[in-house]
């Protein structure tokens, strides 16, 4: 049985080129819901309903024992209602594992860059007070990033992401909500080079491993024959482009209709 990844678009693939490079025995499935993105201007009922899609299919084609939702906005949105529907599977998210990064850093003024819906949510400073109350935090919608990662305007990036960061001078740590944005990891660097940037990629991977360490009777299940399989529900010259960018390598895209 395979580990699954499900994101709204392209993004996800950085996650699981982490994924692979920090546990690469295992098997891998990527779904990228590029027919339906950006998920962080959808609402929330239907990012819900899309979620649900997108992990069924997962589970049923490619016979995941667990999904990770890459996806902050389905994460958000979706995680607790995919987790009572599929109480046989393990559904996982990744808020809590990033607040967890971010008490450990022992940081006190934070800055938080996501979608429109993962701000407008509050989950993250939810998720905050109840580990640290005492530190603060700043929320910064972006909603601009994730066009731009999916269809190659990185020329125009630089000065965006220099007008979205203005009100986050001074941070002691940059908290990237969104799998898309350690694409640009290096420019929110520059933008803000006295922060830490706390990257999901570079949490992730560990947090699973924590986990199936922790959870013998799913590792147990877990196939390790190396395989990955990468699906998308939309596929254009642009997304088999940019798949190959932000994976990292040369990777067959297979179109999937879930």
């Amino acid at each position: 049985m395979k580990i699954g990844i499900f994101d709204s678009g392209l993004g996800g693939l950085i996650m699981t080129k982490a994924l692979v490079k920090a546990l690469p025995q295992y098997d891998y499935a990527y779904l990228g819901d590029t027919a339906n993105l950006p998920y962080g201007a959808r609402s929330g009922e239907l990012v819900k309903s899309l979620a649900l899609r997108g992990v069924e299919w997962l589970f049923r084609e490619q016979d995941c024992a667990l999904v990770i939702i890459a996806c902050n906005t389905a994460s958000i949105a979706a995680l607790k209602f995919l987790q009572a529907h599929f109480s046989k599977r393990k559904v996982l998210g990744v808020v809590i594992p990033t607040m967890e990064a971010v008490c450990a850093g022992g940081f006190k003024d934070v800055g938080l860059i996501a979608t429109q819906a993962t701000i407008r949510s509050g989950v993250y400073e939810q998720e905050l007070s109840k580990l640290s109350p005492d530190i603060s935090i700043r929320p910064v919608a972006t909603p601009l990033l994730v066009s731009l990662i999916e269809n190659g305007g990185d020329k125009y990036a630089p000065e965006v992401i220099a007008d979205y960061l203005k009100p986050l001078a001074g941070v002691e740590a940059l908290v990237l909500g969104c799998t898309h944005y350690p694409y640009y990891k290096d420019l929110f660097q520059k933008q803000l080079p006295g922060a830490k940037i706390i990257s999901q990629d570079e949490i992730i991977p560990a947090s699973l491993a924590d986990y199936l360490a922790r959870h013998g009777e799913v590792e147990a299940k877990l196939s390790r024959g190396g395989s990955r399989f990468f699906g998308i529900t939309d596929i254009t010259e642009a997304y088999a482009q940019q798949a190959e960018r932000m994976f990292g390598e040369r990777v067959e895209i297979n179109l999937v209709e879930a």
